[in-house]
């Protein structure tokens, strides 16, 4: 029997490591699954704008903002788009004159009505509750009247709906009733004041305060890009702008009331509010609307301190020939615009861009949109390969747009030497591919 060689055993024993280790090193690596590429979300370059910007006036405050409206809104009354607005806030477009609150005379009733359908809602076509005018009412109504401030009559007994109150509010700019359908929807104008403090801080208008219901009191005040924002929540109202499309309406059994809401006749302007008050000047809330029935363009706006109605006439007459010259089809996602860049482990790069152009009817000088990138996970393609999309959030026609993210150059496989050179990221990729396959994720995974 010959004699046992521990040397020649441990060799024979590496040789045997070494050539197995080979047979599945190899072949994990050569024919594994590769790495997936690192991503890193871009923001393209915002492209130079020479659009023509709005035009507002120095004086007093102004400010405008694109409503979340259908394109086929061609006004502030027009109840189909109303009734089919979207939930999201005025997106502001520009401002101008004092930042700080003015009063804002009876912009304050646009708060009072819009607080009231807030606790009391109203469906267009309906009545609404039924309210029986107090001794309180009548005493505001001649109180009213005696300091030559709107009222529509009013007299202890009567029976009024929620719907007569809000045509007496809106139309007529009647105080009277602003005080009356506040008390009659919380109880006391101090609990009116406590509600619509509320409604205001929900809706973001911090800038805005409210001391009553009508707007008289000076210290009812807020800026004008908080009012401009104000005016599209009312437009948007399916009952508001119901009361607005029928200024014709009569309130049962009484005298007609008095449409402040319709002395002025410049095309494309949609009255929400206007007044004077000594304190606050000319204050005049709107929506416009530059486009045709097809596609139009539709903004809410607030004009604080004006001057005198022929200023303010000029004001908006200015206002809607920049509309008329700056609103136009624009390119919110460019192609070629790169939102992300992936980098593979082997040092090939290419970008995510977006394949075509999506454009958007709107005032370029607005402020840009937000998008928000979603990639897969990629380890080699093509150029073209689609590997993401690019979205933008619903905008000012009420529709969300999106495009497709392709590679702008290929990502090639690295090919047997840096496969065979590089074990740990190739193992890693092996080990999760598997994790994948037991888990049955086989899903892109979002960028981080």
């Amino acid at each position: 029997m010959g004699t046992f060689r521990v040397g020649r055993f441990v060799g024979v024993l590496g040789g045997a490591v070494v050539i197995l280790g080979a047979g599945v090193y190899g072949p994990a690596t050569l024919l594994g699954p590769l790495p997936a590429a690192s991503v890193t979300l871009l923001t393209p370059h915002a492209a130079p704008t020479t659009d023509t910007p709005p035009v507002l006036p120095a004086a007093g405050a102004s400010a405008i903002a694109a409503l979340p409206l259908a394109d086929s809104a061609a006004d502030a009354g027009a109840t189909d788009a109303a009734a089919t607005a979207d939930t999201a806030m005025p997106v502001p477009i520009a401002s101008a004159g004092r930042a700080t609150a003015l009063p804002m005379a009876s912009a304050a009733k646009l708060i009072t009505a819009l607080v009231t359908l807030d606790a009391h809602p109203l469906a267009p076509g309906e009545t609404g509750e039924s309210f029986a005018a107090t001794q309180d009412d009548f005493q505001g109504y001649l109180d009213y009247a005696a300091a030559g401030a709107r009222t529509v009559s009013l007299y202890p007994g009567e029976v009024w709906t929620e719907r007569e109150l809000l045509q007496a509010v809106i139309l007529a700019s009647s105080n009277n009733h602003a005080d009356t359908l506040a008390r009659w929807a919380f109880g006391s104008l101090e609990k009116y004041r406590a509600e619509a403090s509320e409604w205001l801080t929900a809706h973001g208008l911090d800038d805005t305060t409210v001391v009553d219901a009508t707007g008289l009191d000076e210290a009812s005040a807020g800026t004008a890009a908080d009012l401009a924002r104000l005016a599209g929540l009312a437009a948007g109202n399916p009952t508001i702008a119901e009361v607005l499309t029928n200024p014709e309406s009569k309130l049962a059994d009484r005298s007609g009331v008095d449409n402040t809401t319709a002395t002025l006749e410049i095309d494309g302007v949609s009255t929400l509010a206007r007044s004077y008050t000594d304190a606050a000047g000319v204050c005049f809330l709107f929506t416009a609307t530059v486009g045709s029935d097809a596609s139009s363009f539709t903004m809410s706006g607030a004009f604080l301190g004006e001057p005198d109605y022929d200023t303010l006439t000029a004001d908006l007459t200015a206002l809607m020939a920049s509309a008329r010259a700056g609103v136009a089809l624009q390119p919110v996602l460019s192609a070629g615009d790169a939102y992300a860049r992936f980098e593979t482990p082997w040092g090939d790069t290419a970008d995510g861009v977006v394949r075509a152009t999506k454009t958007r009817l709107g005032w370029p000088s607005s402020a840009a949109d937000t998008a928000s990138a979603t990639v897969e996970s990629v380890t080699t393609g093509r150029t073209g390969q689609r590997v993401g999309t690019v979205e933008l959030a619903a905008g000012p026609a009420g529709t969300g747009i999106s495009a497709p993210l392709v590679l702008d150059s290929g990502l090639s496989d690295p090919g047997p030497g840096w496969r065979l050179l590089n074990p740990i990221p190739m193992i890693s990729a092996l080990i999760h591919s598997q994790q994948s396959d037991t888990t049955g994720d086989d899903a892109a995974e979002p960028t981080p």
